[in-house]
């Protein structure tokens, strides 16, 4: 599957958008990358780096940003038509801020984003 980065940046974000706004003000001190692949483990499609809100106290601030990562040369392998990626990203982009929240990957794979 053939989609350039600016394409997929824009899919990352449409993403983003699909997220309810009451949410999004609740992504705190977060920022979303694109890159093309993990560097030890190339099929991996996002990561979550970073303190969940569930586990942040009094003691939390002054901290780098958390960082979400989609792993654009993965989703594309594994995706072989544009509305598969679209559909690939959306659930990778959901599944990480899942993290951010402190859901587990249980329990989003109950729920479907994984």
């Amino acid at each position: 599957m053939n989609v350039t980065r600016g394409e997929f940046d824009e899919l990352v974000s449409d993403a983003l958008d699909t997220i309810p706004e009451e949410l999004m003000r609740l992504l705190n001190n977060v920022v979303v990358l694109v890159e093309d692949e993990h560097p030890s483990d190339p099929g991996l499609l996002g990561l979550y780096e970073g303190i969940a809100l569930t586990e942040r106290d009094s003691t939390y601030g002054g901290v780098l940003p958390d960082h979400i990562t989609i792993y654009r040369e993965p989703v594309l392998r594994m995706c072989s038509t544009h509305d598969e990626v679209v559909r690939e990203v959306a659930t990778t982009v959901i599944h990480e801020v899942g993290h951010h929240f402190g859901i587990s990957d249980q329990r989003l794979h109950e729920l479907g984003w994984a």
